[in-house]
């Protein structure tokens, strides 16, 4: 692992680097197509009247080197929240250096520490590399649930039914 990593909160003035970060991991997921973020958007969302989400980044001296991105979920059946992580983006050059499981471990640690029960992700299935790091962490699939997204016109036409 670089010797000088540090996790830190995103800030507002982040939001720049953060759009970067993530149309760096739309291309890595060949999903580059699919995002529409702005500036204004993530601003809004990660730092306005009511956040969405909260961000760290990664940083190995000056430079931005990862970043991940979560929110809180809620389990019924345990009656307790959970850490949902939307993203979790190594700069390619910077792989292999214990980045990502850092990040992880803050993660998990700021989990514990809110009381969440569990910390849930989704991950590509064609991402060997990423599904190998997950299994030797002790992550397992949830091969036993399918996830559904309504988005645009269909999202639209149930809201409006």
């Amino acid at each position: 692992m670089a010797v000088d990593l540090r996790i830190e909160p995103a800030d507002i003035r982040d939001v720049p680097l953060m759009l970067g970060l993530i149309k760096a991991l739309a291309e890595y997921e060949r999903l580059a197509h699919e995002v529409v973020a702005t500036e204004a958007d993530l601003r809004e969302s990660l730092f306005g009247a009511t956040p969405h989400a909260e961000a760290v980044i990664a940083r190995v001296g000056s430079e931005a080197v990862a970043f991940a991105v979560w929110f809180h979920s809620y389990s019924t059946f345990l009656s307790r929240p959970g850490l949902y992580l939307e993203d979790l983006f190594v700069r390619p050059e910077w792989r292999g250096r214990g980045i990502g499981r850092a990040l992880l471990c803050h993660l998990a640690r700021i989990a514990t520490e809110r009381g969440c029960a569990r910390m849930e992700w989704s991950v590509l299935d064609w991402n060997d590399q990423a599904i190998g790091f997950y299994r030797s962490i002790g992550a397992r699939a949830m091969d036993e649930w399918t996830a559904y997204r309504l988005t645009g016109e269909a999202l639209d036409r149930l809201a409006k039914a």
